[in-house]
């Protein structure tokens, strides 16, 4: 199944992604907004407190994401900060949390990357805002992973950005070729870093098309996480990373504070309460906001178990 689903399948539902006349389709089917429930909570700042507010009861930690991303409209850019800081400012409402308990992860691209003029900086700037916002409500925040385009870039505002916010992590993304080096950089110094597998169409050229290979370059990439200075965030749902992260975290001494998982909302929620049980932390990635579409369709097609739960609810 996996192979079929690699080399047929995804390659399919990713161009779906893309797709502005299957999202306007699919948008108007009913059964979406029931599928689409199970890894959205909603579309609103009230919808989604009520998500952070049932996860941190459980005992996980939350990372936000205000859906949204490749826009060309700086007053969409803008719009999107000011929902990230009416976020930040509504979370002191939520009551006592754990220290660490509160994350927002933001795109560049949502923040007007790929503005026709002067995008790098626009993006950094709005970037820094939020960043601030975060700061003053004593949450986090990660800049989020995107298509191998935008990595240099990312980066860099990435590096700038911790000179005056040392806690803002990335993502790194296994299935890319040049991940072990920037993790090598990140861990040095002691930045938060999530290794995710890879949830982007790539050309093999920048990275791995074979599953085995993704798997084998995710475990290079944590051990050197773990052995380095920072905070590792192990984002997978595969048992055998799960399995292989504790492992590897007792190999180097690494106690449960020091590094986290991560899972999306709605995806294997009794292993992250199994997890939480055991001792572990992890930290729930919840996504929100009218700009769901392109998101869905990367969670099917990062799992066939998604696309079969999609399948079933619509024959349903």
């Amino acid at each position: 199944m996996s192979t079929l689903f690699d080399t047929l399948l995804r390659p399919t539902i990713t161009a779906a992604a893309r797709s502005e006349r299957i999202k306007q389709t699919s948008q108007r089917w009913s059964v979406t907004e029931k599928v689409v429930r199970r890894f959205v909570p909603g579309e609103t700042l009230d919808d989604v407190l009520a998500a952070i507010r049932g996860e941190l009861d459980d005992g996980l930690a939350v990372t936000i994401d205000f859906l949204g991303e490749d826009t060309v409209d700086e007053s969409q850019a803008d719009a999107t900060v000011a929902a990230y800081v009416s976020l930040l400012e509504a979370m002191p409402g939520l009551g006592p949390v754990r220290p660490g308990a509160l994350e927002v992860s933001v795109k560049l691209t949502a923040l007007g990357q790929r503005l026709p003029e002067h995008g790098a900086k626009i993006a950094e700037e709005n970037a820094r805002t939020i960043a601030a916002a975060a700061h003053q409500a004593a949450a986090l925040i990660t800049i989020d992973a995107e298509d191998h385009a935008t990595v240099d870039e990312r980066l860099a505002i990435v590096r700038s950005l911790r000179q005056d916010f040392p806690e803002v992590g990335t993502v790194l993304q296994a299935y890319l070729r040049r991940t072990e080096a920037d993790c090598a950089e990140f861990a040095a110094t002691g930045a938060r870093i999530r290794l995710c597998k890879g949830a982007y169409a790539e050309p093999p050229a920048v990275a791995y098309p074979d599953r085995r290979q993704v798997d084998e370059a995710y475990l290079r990439c944590l051990r050197i996480l773990m052995k380095g200075n920072g905070y590792p965030m192990v984002a997978s749902h595969d048992p055998t990373m799960i399995e292989e992260a504790s492992i590897i975290a007792a190999e180097f001494d690494r106690a449960p504070g020091t590094w986290e998982h991560q899972m999306l909302y709605g995806i294997r929620v009794d292993e992250q309460r199994r997890l939480v049980e055991s001792g572990a932390r992890v930290r729930v990635y919840i996504p929100y906001g009218t700009e769901w579409y392109g998101y869905f369709v990367r969670r099917l097609a990062e799992r066939p178990a998604n696309l079969g739960f999609f399948l079933r609810a619509l024959a349903g």
